[in-house]
Formats: structure tokens, C-alpha cells, sequence
């Protein structure tokens, strides 16, 4: 069966990280996803996984009739994906109100770290730095420590790739009814805000405080962290509900833990220093053996090599080997429409143009004259 989004039409102004993310996710889910590169650009590589499931063509968008093919692409198509820095879209005569005008049903997603608009819009920026103003960097690490990066999956990804593939199909269920597209300002400073709602939440009842470290989800709680095994990889623990609490201390045999002063925050330095010494007794593994599926709420820290081969994942094919490279499977799962992926499709540009209205001979005159 086709996937979920099959019969939609996107095209994707290629830039890096986010916007290349959003994009795989929708082509995973079925959408026809048109890469347009700009002319000079270095072509996709099978390692480029955020290329996957996607025609390219390069475009010579500093020339007049490389930007009509693309107004012309966009005119057929359902949504469009850009990341630029703002102005750039317009500069190149693609701006949202061209676009619109030429297909009012068009959604026109836009990512950007800061927005489209405030003080810092006009601004360079990464990941790093957006996740700063949201408040949430600040928040991740521990006590007494610098916050450290968390790769860029906060900002990129969470908060920006991700979000903005929610509001296109938002959109796109909208215009079904309304027979009318709209622009998308999807910021990661916002996307990042948003990922911290609980926290907000949680601070303004009192329940979550600025010092960094010193909460229940931050490192601070013994039952909620990170532990060396005797081998030097790590235990992964959450056994934050008092049943699973009770569950682990029974299962690892330790002893003078009161299960009365879990939630004690005074005593959790204390406790976690005898969790450590005694997690530090048997391997990873071992632990593993002992607690993996159980309620304890254990799980071992996998690096990039081992989390594919795990059990669990194995089960449900969470990774796929795609032309020897292996990456993760589509998510989530589907019942009736699942996500087929399909390898990356770079040289089939020239047939997608075909695909997407242009005559053959359209074709190859723009490709003699090096506009395509």
C-alpha cells in the first residue's frame, strides 16, 4: 500500500539540516518530493541519508528562466520547503507572494533558526544558539557544569524539522476545505520553546527550578540518570513511579535504601553515589541480562554501532540498510498506509520535469542551454 501522504506534491529548495529533514519525512510518508538544487551544488551522495526518497535537479536560479522552471514546478505543486536566511526566497524571485499568486492553494513552509521576523531575524545562527533563547540549552546538563551541546537534535530537528512537517500536513488538511494555502514561519527558538512546555509547566507550579542539575528529569534524581558498569559502558535508569522504584532496588539487591525517601531531593546525592558503586559491580551487559524488560525501567546506552543490533530494534526493524548504509526506518508506523522508503534518486531529475508537465523537448532544450 502507498504510504499516507502519497498524491502530494512538494518541492524542496535544498539546504542543509533542517529543511533537508522535513523534507525526508514527508517523502518517507508517500509525498513526491522535487530536490532543487542550486547550480555548483555537489549532487547527493548515497551517505547523505537526508536525501533519501527524492528526485533532484539543479537549477541555475540566478537566471531568469531557471527561476520561472521553478515558480512553474511550484505553480504544480502542494507544498514547497525552504530554509534560507529571510529574503533569500525573494531575491530570487520565489518569494511567498509570487508563489501564491501563481497556485493559491500552495502551502509555503519556511525554516529558519530565529523566524521571519523580530530582532534577530536578519541574524546568522545554529542550532546551538537557538536552543540558547529558548531557555531549554540552560536547562540540560549538570549542576555546576556548562550545558553541553545536545548534538543538534533540539533545534534542527525536534524543534525545527519536525515542527515544520506538522504545520505542511496541517496545512495541507486545511486547504482541503478551504481551497486556500498559507505561509509557515516555523523558528526553531519557537519549535525548541515548545519542545520545553512541561518544564514551563512545571516551573510555574513551583515543581522545577533554574539551577541546572537539580531537578527530577535533569540528572540530579538517583533513579533518573545515567551509571558507569565495570566494563565502562553505561546503564540508562527511569524509575521515577514508586512500583518501579521498589522494582529496581528489589532486583539489584541493594541494600538501605528507604523507598519512603525517594522523592527526598536532599538525600538524592547520597543515594546516587551508593547506586553508582553498586551498578559499578557488574557489566553493562550483566545488568542488562537481569533488568532489560523488566519494570525496573532499565536500558543499556547504546552507541550508533550497537543500537541497530539490539534485540528490541531488530524485532521492529527501527533500522533499515538502504545501498549498504544504515540509517533509520520511517516513523511512526502506519497499519494500512505504511512508509515504503525508496533510495535516493538523484539523477532522475530530467524525468521528473517530464513527470511534472514539461515537454521532452522543453527538456533537453533547457538542458543545452545550461539552465537545467
Amino acid at each position: 500500500m502507498p504510504g499516507p501522504l502519497t498524491g502530494i506534491k512538494v518541492v524542496e529548495m535544498v539546504g542543509i539540516g533542517p529543511g533537508p529533514f522535513c523534507a525526508m519525512l514527508l517523502a518517507d510518508m508517500g509525498a513526491e518530493v522535487l530536490r532543487i538544487d542550486k547550480k555548483g551544488a555537489r549532487p547527493a551522495a548515497r551517505f547523505d541519508v537526508l536525501a533519501r526518497g527524492r528526485r533532484s535537479i539543479t537549477l541555475d536560479l540566478k537566471s531568469q528562466e531557471g527561476q520561472q522552471i521553478a515558480l512553474e514546478l511550484i505553480s504544480h505543486s502542494d507544498a514547497l520547503v525552504e530554509g534560507f536566511r529571510p529574503g533569500v526566497m525573494e531575491r530570487l524571485n520565489l518569494g511567498p507572494d509570487l508563489c501564491l499568486k501563481s497556485n493559491p492553494r500552495l502551502v509555503y513552509g519556511r525554516m529558519t533558526g530565529w523566524g521571519q521576523s523580530g530582532p534577530l531575524a536578519d541574524a546568522a545562527g545554529h542550532d546551538i544558539n537557538y536552543i540558547a533563547l529558548s531557555g531549554m540549552l540552560h536547562a540540560i546538563g549538570r549542576a555546576g557544569e556548562s550545558p553541553p551541546p545536545p548534538l543538534n537534535l533540539v533545534g534542527d530537528f525536534g524543534g525545527g524539522a519536525m515542527l515544520l512537517a506538522f504545520g505542511i500536513v496541517c496545512a495541507l488538511l486545511e486547504a482541503r476545505t478551504s481551497n486556500q494555502g498559507q505561509i509557515i514561519d516555523a523558528a526553531m527558538t519557537d519549535g525548541s520553546a515548545l519542545l520545553g512546555t512541561l518544564m514551563y509547566g512545571l516551573k510555574a507550579a513551583g515543581r522545577w527550578g533554574t539551577i541546572r542539575g537539580t531537578n527530577l528529569l535533569d540528572g540530579s534524581a538517583h533513579f533518573y540518570d545515567t551509571y558507569e558498569c565495570a566494563d565502562g559502558k553505561y546503564l540508562a535508569v527511569g524509575a521515577i513511579e514508586p512500583q518501579f522504584y521498589a522494582e529496581l532496588l528489589s532486583r539489584i539487591d541493594i541494600a538501605d535504601f528507604d523507598l519512603q525517601q525517594q522523592m527526598h531531593a536532599p538525600s538524592w546525592p547520597e543515594s546516587k553515589r551508593k547506586l553508582a558503586l553498586h551498578l559499578k559491580t557488574k557489566s553493562r551487559d550483566e545488568w542488562c541480562r537481569l533488568l532489560e524488560g523488566t519494570d525496573a525501567c532499565v536500558a543499556p546506552v547504546l552507541d550508533m554501532d550497537e543500537a541497530p543490533l539490539h534485540a528490541h530494534n531488530r524485532a521492529r526493524d527501527t533500522f533499515i540498510e538502504i545501498d549498504g548504509v544504515v540509517q533509520p526506518a520511517p516513523a511512526p508506523r502506519f497499519s494500512r498506509t505504511p512508509a515504503q522508503v525508496q533510495p535516493l534518486q538523484t539523477l532522475q531529475g530530467e524525468r521528473a520535469l517530464s513527470d511534472w508537465g514539461f515537454s521532452d523537448e522543453r527538456v533537453a532544450q533547457l538542458k543545452a542551454a545550461g539552465v537545467i
